[in-house]
């Protein structure tokens, strides 16, 4: 997407920094953009900021497996995975099992 997206979205961020749902529109342009590292970082200050955010977690992975950051993209799955199940989100628990089950 465009950088105008990107720049309206950090000046939403700037006026709310908890926003869940602002902090991964970030990191998914980022994805979107072809930037994993910067999505990464983004989802991981997602999780930071509202650990109970489970498709963070679902998306991070994803992208920390393009960056074959296999062992990482794990960890985030093992982490998220009982957030989704605690939240009675079976569907996106579901999701995150068949990714973590793909990475073995």
């Amino acid at each position: 997407m465009s950088t105008n997206r990107m720049e309206r979205i950090r000046t939403m961020l700037a006026d709310d920094p908890n926003d869940a749902e602002l902090r991964y529109m970030m990191a998914m342009e980022y994805a979107s953009q072809g930037d994993d590292l910067g999505a990464v970082t983004a989802f991981q200050e997602l999780i930071a900021v509202a650990p109970t955010y489970a498709p963070g977690y679902h998306m991070g992975a994803r992208t920390l497996q393009r960056l074959d950051r296999i062992a990482d993209a794990k960890a985030m799955l093992n982490q998220g995975i009982p957030v989704a199940l605690k939240q009675g989100n079976h569907h996106a628990a579901g999701e995150m099992q068949e990714l973590l089950a793909m990475l073995d």
